[in-house]
């Protein structure tokens, strides 16, 4: 059904064709920046007016144009990983029988939380040696002190006391040895309460996420493949390749914009954190790693990502505004400038270099001007449509 939505303009569109001073699109050279261009014939600038109706179906959003640090820049492709300084792979510490899961993949887990319920015929002898080795303490510790208090009264000799005391010495040894052979493997003291029984608590070593889970209720774990694998995912490492030629001048600490193939239309900021020491001889690459903060929650392992680094010194500064904002209409590059709230200006740029998600804007901008991001390309439909005279009255 053909839109009902008037959509008019203050000023001609004639700037598009003809400009007091003709912008080179494609350059990336002057950086130096322009007034909005205005209309040959009446000296105003061309505004596009919408009613609210279409405003409120647009959803338009804004953002200010931005100033960046210039330099030589490079765009790396990558792969998103866990941190590993945060990360663990939990598994069955002997070959063990899964009695039951606590948890399932996707379940938030606090460091000590139990994760299964396993039994072990290995654990359990492990327990009855620390339950014998206990028994022995608690028995040379009451020898003591019946020769002590003997001894006290001259029936016992001191040598007698002496060997008493070395008895249970050495029987405390013992206890010392079996608790160590517990927690080697995996199990602490509060696992010791269930002590006439085989099974086990697989505990979580940190908080974070399963984001893994293998195996099945009633199957055997091996102690060499992990039941979990748990991540704190509130900050990732995305892992590119850079060729040598560009690692050899990025930097630790250099700022990173992130694009991922599956956000379209949203910008990560990361920090690199680690610059490899040695090429890859079949790539001829050095591996280098980016930390990316998850606030938001919608990052993976896993995902697909392009970083745009900037390689060496900082050479000046440019302006840069979302990649989403500009748009091409007829042999121009244009943005929608608000200038109310149903008047949009239509400004054309000179665009520059593609910079991970944004664009550098040689010429047409101001630092602190306000563009139309989403909502751009259904204006610029409007500016077709009204150019090919779809007017309705």
């Amino acid at each position: 059904m053909k839109n009902s939505i008037t959509i008019g303009f203050v000023a001609s569109l004639i700037f598009l064709a003809s400009c007091a001073k003709k912008q080179d699109t494609e350059q990336s050279g002057d950086h130096k920046t322009e007034s909005a261009p205005r209309s040959a014939e009446h000296g105003e600038m061309a505004v596009l007016k919408v009613e609210p109706s279409m405003l409120r179906d647009l959803r338009v959003t804004t953002a200010k144009v931005e100033e960046r640090t210039g330099g030589d820049s490079t765009t790396i492709l990558g792969e998103l990983r866990v941190n590993e300084n945060a990360y663990a792979e939990v598994g069955a510490p002997t070959p063990s029988r899964i009695v039951r899961f606590e948890v399932g993949t996707g379940g938030n887990v606090r460091a000590g939380q139990t994760l299964a319920i396993l039994e072990s015929p290995e654990i359990w002898k492990a327990k009855a040696e620390m339950i014998t080795a206990q028994s022995h303490v608690d028995l040379a510790r009451q020898v003591l002190e019946r020769k002590r208090r003997l001894g006290a009264e001259h029936i016992v000799s001191e040598r007698e006391i002496q060997e008493a005391e070395a008895g249970l010495a050495s029987v405390e040894a013992e206890l010392r040895s079996s608790r160590a052979a517990l927690q080697s493997l995996g199990l602490g003291s509060t696992d010791t309460n269930t002590l006439d029984s085989p099974q086990y608590m697989l505990r979580s070593p940190l908080g974070g996420v399963v984001i893994e889970r293998a195996g099945m209720q009633g199957q055997m774990a091996e102690p060499s493949q992990p039941l979990f694998r748990v991540a704190d995912l509130r900050v990732l490492w995305l892992m590119v390749h850079a060729f040598e030629r560009d690692a050899v001048r990025i930097r630790p600490g250099a700022k990173a914009k992130i694009v991922f193939a599956a956000l379209p239309g949203q910008t990560f900021t990361g920090k690199v954190t680690l610059v490899g020491k040695q090429v890859d001889l079949d790539s001829r690459t050095v591996p280098v790693r980016i930390e990316v903060r998850n606030d938001t929650g919608m990052l993976r392992p896993g995902m697909s990502a392009t970083a745009f680094l900037t390689a060496g010194n900082d050479t000046g500064r440019l302006l840069a505004v979302p990649a989403a904002s500009l748009q091409r209409t007829g042999e121009r590059w244009v943005v929608f400038v608000p200038r109310s709230e149903d008047k949009f200006e239509i400004r054309a740029v000179g665009r520059g270099r593609d910079l991970g998600g944004e664009v550098e804007i040689i010429s047409g901008l101001k630092i602190g001007e306000t563009v139309v991001v989403d909502g751009a390309f259904l204006l610029k439909a409007q500016v077709e449509r009204s150019q090919g005279g779809e007017h309705e009255d």
